[in-house]
């Protein structure tokens, strides 16, 4: 029999009594930030039914992992934490467990409307790492910048590039992006450009986000990575293209990718994630023995990204990928990430990269959907070749199962103009 939850759920909710994806929130202004669970159009308040007593496992009962701002003592705890408390928040929503569907009060109490409350980010990020794992991503700059027979760089196929991003620009989605200002690259002998970036851009992106972490000098084994990761959110990394085109050689990007990147406010755990898994592409040549894997999974997403042009209501789809496209698994990144003994905290982000597809249509930035400015997108009766100021960008994602969703919410944000 399918699991049901006595909380109404539409049939295209992305919020099912199978997902149960966590987030942080405020019941009102002046309250106190909490995690909760997404289950409808409601938010169940991990706060309450801790101090009620309702978390009487082994390893939660007594713990104050739902008394925080956020839910970074929760990650630390690990996967057998994760699995009891999701064990008892599915119980607790279920159609047949009378504990709080027929306890008015306390149902009352714990079940805010969704539409009440303010979301926050649901973590303390100490870090944040973006790879590069999408070989149709990489295959497209490639051929866009490096004018090469071969455009992806050799050392691509045998490890997850990645660089250590800006973890105080990490923004809930909702959150409005400044367009920022930087250097462009120079028209002939001029001196370079310097003011707003007049290239800017959205990339469609995931990110892992890291459990327990790792001691400093002790690499987490390939095997083992899968417990390290507690859920995935949306993530759109904002990029100044033309700041980053002139600031990238020799150490890559700075400025133009560090003044804001936009997350979903809800993790889907793996555990909800798990009857999504795919086989991860084949990967050749066959990568080094300390990323080879037993399974290979990639997960079965299906993402869109819209854009609402200034002054419009209406929003258009411009792209549609999927997570199952990447070359690299998360476990992958994970494991290679700490292969130099480098420490990885709870709460930590590990972008995916723009996940783009093979196809035009599923390509997952402007830079790729209008080949670097050579072409431009439709919008309704509007065109783009970058976003323009009052553009809203929306990314969705979800998985689609039998007679359910697990899905992600929106991951949103609109571009003001430059400060200056």
């Amino acid at each position: 029999m399918d699991l049901e939850s006595f909380v109404e759920v539409q049939p295209d909710s992305h919020f099912p009594i199978q997902n149960l994806p966590y987030g942080v929130f405020k019941p009102e202004s002046g309250s106190e930030a909490r995690p909760g669970v997404a289950i409808g159009d409601y938010v169940l308040d991990l706060s309450v039914i801790a101090s009620a007593g309702l978390f009487d496992g082994p390893l939660l009962n007594g713990s104050d992992c739902f008394n925080q701002p956020n839910l970074n003592k929760f990650l630390a705890m690990g996967r057998p934490a994760w699995k009891e408390a999701r064990a008892t928040i599915q119980k607790l929503l279920s159609s047949t467990e009378p504990t709080l569907r027929d306890n008015e009060v306390l149902r009352q109490k714990s079940l805010l409307p969704m539409d009440n409350v303010k979301m926050l980010l649901p973590i303390a990020v100490g870090d944040y790492t973006d790879f590069f794992a999408s070989m149709h991503h990489a295959k497209n700059c490639g051929t866009m910048f490096l004018k090469t027979k071969n455009p992806i760089p050799p050392n691509w196929f045998h490890l997850p590039i990645g660089y250590h991003g800006r973890a105080s620009s990490v923004v809930i989605s909702g959150t409005e992006i400044v367009r920022p200002r930087g250097q462009g690259r120079p028209s002939g002998n001029t001196p370079p450009y310097f003011g707003p970036s007049q290239k800017l851009d959205f990339e469609l992106e995931m990110a892992a986000v890291v459990g327990p972490g790792n001691e400093l000098g002790k690499p987490i084994d390939i095997s083992e990575a899968g417990d390290h990761i507690f859920g995935v959110v949306l993530m759109n990394d904002w990029s100044a293209r033309d700041i980053q085109s002139w600031e990238i050689v020799p150490l890559g990007p700075f400025l133009g990718k560090s003044f804001g990147t936009t997350i979903s406010p809800w993790i889907v755990t793996l555990d909800a994630l798990e009857p999504f898994t795919c086989d991860a592409p084949k990967q050749d040549p066959h990568p080094l023995p300390y990323l080879v894997e037993k399974i290979s999974k990639n997960y079965d997403i299906q993402l869109e990204v819209r854009i609402k042009p200034v002054g419009e209501d209406h929003s258009y789809v411009v792209t549609r990928s999927n997570f199952k496209h990447l070359y690299w698994t998360l476990t992958q990144q994970l494991a290679h990430h700490t292969v130099n003994g480098c420490n990885l905290r709870p709460g930590d982000l590990l972008g995916t990269g723009t996940i783009s597809g093979p196809e035009p249509e599923s390509y997952g930035c402007l830079l790729e959907l209008t080949w670097n400015g050579e072409k431009s997108l439709s919008l309704g009766g509007k065109t783009r070749m970058f976003l323009e100021d009052g553009d809203e960008v929306i990314f969705t994602g979800c998985s689609k199962g039998n007679g359910f969703n697990v899905g992600f919410g929106t991951c949103s944000g609109k571009i003001l103009p430059s400060s200056h």
